[in-house]
């Protein structure tokens, strides 16, 4: 059975570090031999369909090819088309009445327990706030996020230590919904 899965590249095309064009994204999935490769931006988000593997087994491969190709490494997350439709879904957040520059989800390489964010006083950062999900974080910054203190307490990388996480914000988070057919 084919699948449609979304790949999440951490940290691609920032600042001129890690360039890693969309066009040779794409190839390098079909080389692996996915279908249907395309891309979103050029900030990391691709998906494509495949009939064989799972998220973490296609990431590994995807993550080798890439160190192979290009000579560096980049984190990534893959993610099935379902998965991604139940995170839209589940958003604790009116996203149909925000902005998509407002509402941000971080997905995480693994479950993400309230333990590992006790040390934030979230009454602090009021009125930005955030939520955990199913291996993701919803984040509500009604100024953006470039003026959030909380997405910048966030991404402090003690918080998350021994995880994989990247953010997009809502109209990439619906984009890929989209894309993956779901």
């Amino acid at each position: 059975m084919t699948t449609r899965y979304a790949a999440l590249l951490r940290g691609i095309n920032v600042g001129g570090h890690k360039k890693l064009p969309m066009a040779e994204l794409r190839g390098l999935l079909t080389d692996l031999g996915h279908a249907d490769a395309s891309t979103y931006l050029q900030s990391g988000n691709a998906v494509f369909s495949t009939d064989s593997g799972d998220e973490r087994t296609l990431c590994s491969a995807l993550e080798r090819a890439i160190e192979k190709r290009f000579g560096f490494t980049v984190d990534c997350l893959v993610r099935e088309g379902a998965y991604l439709r139940a995170v839209a879904d589940a958003c604790p957040f009116p996203a149909d009445r925000l902005e998509g520059r407002q509402l941000h989800v971080t997905y995480f390489s693994e479950p993400v327990g309230p333990e590992r964010l006790e040390s934030l006083d979230a009454a602090a950062f009021l009125p930005e706030e955030f939520r955990l999900g199913d291996r993701a974080l919803y984040l509500y910054a009604p100024d953006g996020l470039g003026r959030s203190k909380l997405a910048e307490a966030l991404g402090k990388p003690s918080l998350f230590k021994g995880i994989v996480a990247t953010s997009r914000n809502w109209n990439t988070v619906a984009k890929l919904v989209e894309l993956t057919g779901q």
